[in-house]
């Protein structure tokens, strides 16, 4: 974790789970692939709640063109 670690801004993936509908196991795999940035503190993933929010918004808004891999936003 950064020293400046501030809990009201990092969530676990049990909370971002219950946040978004995502299961914690999504956000693992989400974390592994780079989608998401996150720390891990003893057995705990810790994600930003603003980054874990954007990324739920952004696959909302992107509806079924997130599974298109010929869109220019895949290749960001």
């Amino acid at each position: 974790m950064p020293d400046d670690f501030n809990p009201t801004e990092w969530i676990t993936t049990k909370e971002a789970a219950e946040l978004t509908g995502y299961s914690t196991s999504y956000l693992r795999k989400a974390i592994s692939r780079g989608l998401l940035r996150a720390r891990k503190r003893g057995r705990d993933w810790f994600l930003s709640k603003a980054e874990v929010l954007a990324y739920a918004e952004k696959m909302k808004r992107l509806g079924t063109a997130k599974h298109d891999p010929t869109k220019a936003w895949a290749r960001d």
